[in-house]
């Protein structure tokens, strides 16, 4: 008998972490905060843990939705233990410290929350057990009644991200986190051919409401985003790329240098800044570490000049170029964010989103407005949009077709669903039961106890 409770990231995208017992093992997979929330409402719920054994926390991947909330709850189960990639590792170093200052400040003055400090971030790293891919490490709880083992696999969304297989006896476990079963500019597809058959599929399904065909290929989008971007660079303007500083904006960086080498678009200046340059520097050193489609390219190679140094945004249109500017959603506050009201404003600019778009952020609104929209961000003020807004579909996410047909290839007998809004778990779980009749299937709801097996 297997019992799964989310304690965050059910029926949404945001505060991931999954619990799993087995075998009388406590194993929370991820532990994430919600990026849309502030201060104790960003965290998952771990007061529901209280009546359950925890021996372990398994880390898919460094993004925040998936790591942040990792030092609050060291700190009310400091005994368990941490297992991940040892490229996330790295990773998890640079985002927690990044993150220490932004939690304070948003925590400000609230009872029953106890901060952190870069002393600790160091500390908590160190006591990270990193195993690489296909390395198999165990899993044995203080009141284990049998021998539980752990596997990654290579998930193909960002840098050190991966699938967990969990073995107990002859059970086999699989939880995906984030996974992309096609290739990006970096990036390889998930690693699938290791994985043979699960008996327990825990999926994503975050692109589960968004039609394969109107979406397109990695590649389609490429074709059709220089395109657009010659456009705007050939009639003097700049475009804004929001993107997340882990993962998209080296798979954009990278993207637009190699069309720049090749020929097929305007030789332009890139603009970055922030932590981003520095997770640009920790996929330099790993480039022959793990599967990369271009390990002899790095990215610190690449010319790029610093938006933190742009003081007045009017230097975009003597010096018009590529802004990758976080954050992805443009949160209020964020590069992106303040500078996507300045190029709202401009005509022969634009706005390009490449990435998910929460609907309750200004990202959403933004990527949905059209010219002469007036668009309202904060308050009552209206921004009247000049500029050129497109949307592409560079997703680090399978899309629901591909998850239908991995779940088939992997023939669970059951399978639960996470990381998606209710129509995207809705939809992929219609086809899944249409295509594996006999298939038990479980939607995650937020402290929802779910039971797989006798």
């Amino acid at each position: 008998m297997i019992k799964f409770l989310p304690i965050g990231g059910g029926k949404e995208i945001g505060a991931n972490s999954y619990y799993l017992q087995i075998a009388g093992t406590g194993i929370l997979l991820d532990c994430g905060i919600h990026p849309r929330k502030k201060g104790l409402d960003s965290l998952p719920l771990f007061d529901l843990l209280e009546n359950y054994p925890l021996d372990f926390v398994i880390i898919s991947h460094a993004h925040q939705d998936h790591i942040g909330a990792l030092p609050f709850l060291i700190k009310k189960f400091p005994h368990v233990i941490i297992y991940t990639t040892p490229y996330t590792k790295e990773l998890v170093s640079v985002t927690l410290h990044n993150a220490v200052n932004i939690l304070k400040k948003e925590t400000a003055g609230e009872d029953g929350i106890s901060f952190y400090t870069h002393e600790e971030i160091d500390l908590l790293v160190r006591s990270i057990r990193d195993y690489d891919y296909h390395e198999e490490f165990e899993l044995n709880g203080l009141n284990s009644s049998c021998e539980l083992k752990g596997c990654f696999y290579g998930a193909g969304h960002i840098l050190g991200s991966a699938m967990v297989m969990i073995k107990a006896d002859d059970k086999k476990i699989l939880y995906t986190g984030d996974v992309n079963l096609s290739g990006q500019s970096i990036q390889t597809g998930a690693d699938i051919d290791s994985l043979g058959k699960a008996d327990l599929l825990i999926m994503e399904s975050t692109y589960g409401d968004s039609d394969t065909k109107l979406t397109g290929s990695w590649e389609s989008e490429r074709v059709r985003f220089i395109n657009d971007l010659n456009k705007i660079i050939s009639q003097g303007g700049s475009v804004l790329i929001p993107v997340f500083a882990l993962g998209k904006m080296q798979e954009m960086l990278m993207l637009i240098y190699e069309a720049v080498r090749s020929g097929k678009l305007t030789d332009a200046e890139i603009y970055t800044g922030g932590i981003g340059r520095e997770i640009s520097n920790i996929y330099d050193r790993f480039r022959y570490a793990v599967k990369r489609k271009n390990p002899d390219t790095e990215l610190k190679e690449i010319p790029q000049s610093n938006l933190n140094d742009i003081n007045d945004y009017n230097h975009f249109k003597k010096n018009p170029g590529y802004l990758l500017a976080s954050s992805g959603m443009m949160l209020e506050g964020t590069t992106s964010f303040q500078l996507a009201e300045f190029l709202l404003r401009q005509k022969n600019f634009a706005v390009f989103g490449v990435g998910y778009m929460d609907p309750s952020t200004p990202g959403y609104k933004i990527i949905n407005a059209k010219k002469n929209d007036a668009l309202k961000l904060t308050g009552d003020r209206a921004i009247k949009v000049e500029c050129e807004i497109k949307r592409y579909y560079f997703s680090a996410h399978a899309n629901r077709d591909s998850l239908i047909n991995f779940a088939k290839r992997l023939k669970p007998g059951a399978v639960i669903l996470v990381h998606g809004e209710e129509s995207a778990q809705n939809w992929i779980g219609y086809h899944l039961l249409e295509s594996q009749p006999g298939v038990k299937l479980f939607s995650a709801e937020l402290g929802k106890e779910i039971i797989v097996g006798d």
